[in-house]
């Protein structure tokens, strides 16, 4: 037992190895990422002075309004991300940090990720066009469809590239704009059967879209919770499962028909 003279000798002693591994994670680099809202794209418009979508064999036309697909900026997979950074992350509504797996596969350099992203993107573009096409019951082989986003990877845009094939074609399913002149803004992945599928990072892209003008936002049903935690005033969730209720969302709202909500 400690008497009263050595106790406080002691508790300092003891203090120092505590202090010193406080300022060792202060310093060392954690597995983590810090993301912040990105940059925006209308789907339906140019980017680099290239159209986002090229349609031929069918009728086409020039939508109104705007389809903004969203994106986050996260610190790479090497960089260094210390406990000063993830404090940081953890008190401000424009940053979020995450597991650094949760965002990059495991093990893989920068370049690789780089690699693996653009093939998501390509991925997902094939599916995108599946999807829009099944959707107007139009027929691959004599429609064409060509998307070019340039610096942009990932799955994530699936949704907004197959609601622009959607809102420039004229057929079955398509009946005048989508956006009822409004920019619409969303994010979520899309497969072949047109089912759409969480991202993550929506609280962000929330964000980046109300930024760029957008006054309403597509997001994966499952993720409403994390689209609501930091809603910027004004932009109206729409939450959706497929690229069939995500057109028929848009439907109802320029109708002022019932349109879902989180």
């Amino acid at each position: 037992m400690l008497s009263r003279l050595t106790r406080p000798r002691a508790l300092a002693l003891c203090a120092l190895p505590i202090a010193a591994l406080f300022a060792v994670v202060g310093f060392a680099p954690l597995p983590y990422v810090v993301a912040q809202p990105g940059t925006t794209a209308d789907v339906l418009g140019k980017d680099k002075g290239a159209p986002v979508i090229t349609i031929s064999g069918a009728p086409t036309r020039t939508p109104g309004g705007e389809l903004r697909m969203t994106t986050i900026i996260a610190t790479g997979p090497s960089a260094d991300v210390d406990l000063g950074d993830v404090v940081d992350g953890w008190f401000r509504t424009d940053r979020a940090v995450l597991p650094r797996d949760a965002v990059y596969p495991p093990g893989k350099s920068d370049e690789e990720v780089t690699e693996h992203n653009l093939e998501d993107m390509e991925t997902s573009q094939d599916s995108a066009t599946t999807a829009a096409l099944s959707y107007l019951k139009k027929d691959p082989a004599k429609v064409k469809v060509t998307l070019h986003l340039a610096d942009v990877g990932g799955p994530s845009a699936g949704l907004l590239f197959s609601l622009g094939i959607v809102d420039k074609l004229v057929g079955d399913g398509a009946g005048g704009d989508l956006t009822g002149g409004r920019t619409v803004a969303g994010t979520g992945t899309i497969s072949a059967d047109g089912k759409v599928g969480a991202v993550g990072g929506v609280s962000l892209k929330t964000q980046a879209a109300k930024r760029d003008g957008a006054s309403v936002f597509l997001v994966p049903k499952d993720e409403c919770p994390d689209a609501q935690a930091e809603l910027p005033k004004g932009l109206r969730l729409i939450p959706v499962t497929t690229l069939k209720g995500a057109v028929e969302s848009l439907r109802a709202l320029e109708k002022g028909g019932k349109v879902p909500s989180c």
